[in-house]
């Protein structure tokens, strides 16, 4: 916006009043007189620019100061926006770990049940069958198609069920205009109506990807770090636990855990996770429940005494906590280590969340994250459902509900207390037909609301609403298991580092080293 002209202003103004038709007139002919002319000035003109002049400079200068705070506001915003979209991270360094044993390369589902998508690279992208020779090689996108249930790259129909794309230095792609790191595999499912897109990446480039989604990278150190131990321990515990009867480790999703590619890395980021690289928890056999050994069935070859419970002497040499190898420990393993965004004031056990007990993660006290979490983060609204969208939501997600048709009634049979909340743990549902039924309260949450953003917590009351229920008094957002992340920036706000935070969180655990 530009500045009023002092003389504009003077035309219009004159010496107090509007200007009369014939002021206009001999203020024109003698502003635009010839060239080189004298310029003639009539004394009520002189005199009412000077009181003008005057006015406007009293005028310009607080405008003059107010811009340039202005300014100086845009560029600090606009310095803050650079750090925060990624300035200085190391977008075309080549991807670390890409020569890592296949044991620790994570495959990540990017694309479910998809019939078309675009391939692009910076570099150029091999192009092979997986496990077989390379069939091609280009430096232009590839849009993919499924035609008559086999893949069509470009222009050329394949009659590979199971495509590899590998591009080169930086190893980086873009899938629908994102950036991921390490490889492609595109796989058609049995049907032939549509494939699914693999990501497949080492796993400290993936963890890069996780970190800076699932915690914000402003946070301090340590909660990062904690937070990229965790997130590393989660995935190994998925990827041996699941993804040896299928084709991915984990989703992109909060299913598994968030990952967005290179869009979520930074320089913080990528400290947290050097500064842990390797680093996982596990539990000690003494902690151990007596889970059925039917949990761990179909583990590789490669699952080492380390994080095998099943394997070893009691005693064996295994990989020393977080610092090196080679240390006498009892037989210990991988554990999945939860962690949800607020607990609210007090953690969950797995055993009361998921039906699955697990050493180190029993609930414990939080004091730290109702400082740190925001008003409308740390509490939530109320989330009302009419009878109609319950019964759907439940027998859609759990068919074997369909004996009690319409849901007439939500009874809360068992909740844990913390003093000033609770939490619903097992639901008893009654039908239109008279039959019963129960669920967890986690199922009873999730089915209702998948998104997990109305109902963001089992940490509130079921009350009759209308035609339905509501969900009243919540606080917390998530599970509640495990690491509390609002609870560990407000422990690393207080000076704990990151293994002490660990520590709290999932008691009795260790950290060592895979590499």
């Amino acid at each position: 916006m530009s500045l009023p002209n002092p003389e504009d202003h003077e035309l219009k103004t004159g010496d107090g009043g509007p200007a009369t038709e014939d002021q206009e007139r001999k203020a024109q002919e003698t502003t635009a007189g010839s060239e080189g002319g004298t310029r003639h000035v009539p004394p009520s003109a002189f005199l009412g620019r000077l009181s003008c002049s005057r006015r406007a400079a009293s005028i310009r200068r607080p405008t003059r100061l107010l811009l340039y705070l202005a300014a100086v506001c845009l560029c600090l915003a606009g310095a803050i926006l650079l750090l925060r979209s990624g300035a200085g991270r190391p977008l075309q360094s080549p991807t670390p770990q890409m020569g890592v044993d296949s044991r620790f390369w994570v495959r990540v589902l990017l694309l479910n049940d998809a019939t078309a998508c675009m391939i692009e690279a910076g570099s150029p992208l091999h192009l092979g069958s997986a496990g077989g020779p390379l069939l091609g090689r280009t430096s232009v996108p590839v849009p993919v198609r499924l035609v008559g249930g086999q893949l069509q790259l470009g222009a050329t129909p394949r009659h590979d069920d199971d495509v590899l794309l590998s591009p080169e230095q930086p190893h980086i792609f873009r899938l629908d205009g994102k950036e991921y790191r390490g490889r492609l595999r595109l796989i058609v499912n049995p049907d032939g109506q549509s494939f699914d897109a693999v990501n497949l990446v080492p796993l400290e480039p993936y963890l890069a990807g996780v970190v800076g989604r699932e915690m914000h990278d402003c946070w301090e150190p340590p909660a990062l770090q904690a937070q990229a131990i965790a997130a590393r321990t989660y995935c190994l515990f998925t990827k041996n636990r699941f993804g040896v009867n299928r084709h991915y480790d984990v989703r992109r999703t909060q299913a598994s855990q968030v990952y967005d590619g290179v869009a979520a890395e930074s320089a913080p980021v990528w400290d947290a996770v050097n500064r842990t690289c390797g680093q996982v928890l596990i539990e000690l056999d003494g902690q151990r429940a007596d889970r059925s050994s039917a949990s761990r069935a179909g583990a590789p070859p490669w699952w080492t005494a380390a994080w095998n419970p099943d394997a070893g002497s009691e005693n064996e040499t295994l990989p020393s906590p977080a610092t090196g190898r080679g240390c006498n420990l009892p037989r210990c393993s991988l554990f999945p280590a939860y962690y949800s965004s607020t607990c609210g004031g007090h953690t969950s056990s797995s055993e009361e969340a998921f039906g699955v007990s697990y050493g180190p993660l029993q609930g414990v006290a939080c004091p730290y994250c109702r400082d740190v979490a925001r008003p409308e983060i740390f509490y939530w609204p109320t989330a009302t459902f009419d009878r109609e969208t319950i019964t759907k939501q439940l027998l859609g997600r759990y068919p074997n509900l369909a004996a009690l048709r319409e849901i007439t009634d939500i009874t809360v049979m068992a909740e844990r207390s913390f003093g000033s909340f609770s939490r619903f743990e097992r639901i008893r549902l009654t039908g239109s037909t008279g039959k019963t039924d129960t669920l967890r309260g986690e199922d009873l949450r999730l089915a209702l609301d998948p998104s997990g953003r109305k109902i963001r917590s089992a940490a509130c009351r079921i009350v009759p609403w209308g035609t339905g229920w509501a969900f009243v008094s919540g606080q917390g957002w998530g599970h509640g298991v495990g690491m509390c992340q609002h609870g560990a920036q407000g422990m690393a706000r207080l000076g704990h580092e990151a293994q002490s935070i660990l520590q709290y969180y999932y008691s009795g655990a260790q950290i060592v080293n895979v590499y």
